[in-house]
């Protein structure tokens, strides 16, 4: 799960598993709230790529799923977030 905090100013990628959110990586940028952003995750194979506004911010490394899994949009209580689009597209070796 990757998510970018407008009011925390930090953009964060966790792994949940059985319910439980555990943060993999994350850094501190500014933002600001009711600005538009894109915020991209790559995934292949164990490695995930956070992009934020076409920046490559981090690459993490986890070997917990070994299988496809879900995709899925998280809001939390204190914000307004508006969704534009989703697009899950196959990698090309």
């Amino acid at each position: 799960m990757v998510r970018a905090n407008a009011l925390e100013n930090n953009v964060r990628f966790y792994k949940v598993v059985g319910g439980r959110r555990q943060q993999l990586a994350g850094t501190n940028l500014p933002m600001t709230a009711g600005d538009w952003y894109e915020l991209t995750l790559r995934a292949k194979g164990d490695q995930f790529t956070v992009v934020f506004n076409n920046r490559e911010l981090f690459t993490v490394a986890d070997q917990t799923f070994g299988s496809p899994g879900k995709v899925a949009f998280w809001t939390k209580a204190d914000s307004v977030t508006h969704f534009d689009r989703l697009t899950i597209e196959p990698l090309t070796p």
